[in-house]
């Protein structure tokens, strides 16, 4: 997965570069800052001492020492004083310098922290757009694993607009679900309009009266075991249904794509996918992927909800209304966004599995 968020200490992620919000001037900071230096070992700041200051917006690079990365980014951001300072400009150029900096010492990993978005005071939401966008910009034209590495949930946040217009999206139908399971309802479409409440009185009543159904079932005489000829004709059934399968998940991909128009790698790094696990997909049509990788492929194709469930289907897997997981995915492809940086943040948020791989 080329770009991962994941929550851990930065100094703990076995990368080839550590990204570390440095001060301008050659000292050990707070946080982040101070975290690294520390397991570095003293070295680190002799290193920085020789640097210098470092502008705002700029970077440079030291080795890892006591690290398990072999580099040290020190990019240093800036402090939020209301947006009319040319702040997001700058923070995007330490991204972008910094990435910049990791492919010149043949980096093929790197890991970030939230930069600015801790004591400089950065709007958490915006931090979050400017770092997604940087790394994706970036891995257009150049393969490398991203880390953003977030210690702890309060130095990562949604815009709120997007968290509670989502929560409340799974609650309409998580919940309801859920229930529906409860009382083995199959036909739920009877019922979609229902508050909850009254859904609970309807189902209850329907229970009562199913169970009342099953007893005298029960008390019927059982059906005669098929026989050698059910058995042969099933068979032949199985034959027929085999000889009609529909094209596998991998061909089904390829004639995606072709029809798409575009180049093989602008969807899978669309998917955060790497190449290498495209070119095993690609060359077996039998390849079965994970549903995060299935539903990867089926944000980057820009596919609408019927086509992902026939889509993901060809690789044996279904979208569920009692999956907070799955719910989210429905929302973002009711909503035509296709921005899987963006529906991985959200996914994050909900402590669920990214997409991609």
């Amino acid at each position: 997965m080329p770009i991962q968020i994941v929550r851990n200490d930065i100094v703990n992620v076995q990368v080839d570069a550590i990204v570390n919000t440095a001060n301008p001037k050659p000292v050990v900071g707070y946080g982040c800052d101070a975290g690294i230096h520390k397991k570095a070992g003293p070295q680190l700041l002799s290193a920085r001492q020789m640097v210098g200051d470092i502008s705002v917006g700029d970077v440079a690079v030291t080795p890892g020492f006591g690290l398990d990365a072999n580099y040290v980014i020190h990019a240093v951001g800036p402090v939020w004083r209301g947006g009319s300072f040319g702040e997001e400009q700058q923070l995007r150029q330490c991204y972008d310098r910094a990435l910049q900096a990791a492919l010149e010492q043949g980096c093929e990993s790197i890991a970030f922290p939230l930069l600015s978005a801790g004591n400089h005071g950065f709007p958490k939401p915006l931090a979050l757009q400017i770092a997604l966008n940087a790394f994706s910009s970036f891995l257009v034209d150049h393969e490398m694993e991203i880390y953003l590495v977030i210690f702890g949930s309060s130095a990562f946040e949604l815009s709120q607009k997007l968290f509670h217009s989502i929560a409340s999206y799974i609650d309409a139908n998580y919940v309801q679900e859920k229930i529906l399971d409860e009382y083995g309802v199959t036909d739920k479409h009877a019922v979609d309009e229902m508050p909850l409440q009254q859904i609970e009185e309807t189902l209850q009543k329907r229970f009562r009266s199913r169970r009342l159904e099953v007893m005298d079932e029960c008390c019927a005489p059982m059906c005669a075991a098929p026989g050698v000829y059910g058995e042969v004709k099933a068979k032949n059934e199985l034959d027929d249904l085999l000889e009609q399968t529909d094209a596998g998940f991998s061909e089904t991909l390829l004639k995606l794509i072709d029809r798409t128009g575009k180049k093989d790698s602008e969807i899978y790094k669309k998917a955060n996918v790497d190449r290498k696990l495209f070119s095993k997909i690609r060359n077996n049509p039998n390849y079965k992927p994970s549903k995060t990788t299935a539903l990867a492929f089926a944000i980057a194709l820009e596919l609408d909800l019927e086509e992902t469930k026939d889509f993901i289907g060809r690789a044996g897997y279904a979208l569920s209304r009692s999956s907070k997981f799955d719910i989210i995915i429905e929302y973002f492809i009711m909503q035509k966004n296709y921005d899987i940086f963006e529906i991985n943040s959200t996914l994050f948020s909900f402590d669920q599995s990214l997409l991609g791989a």
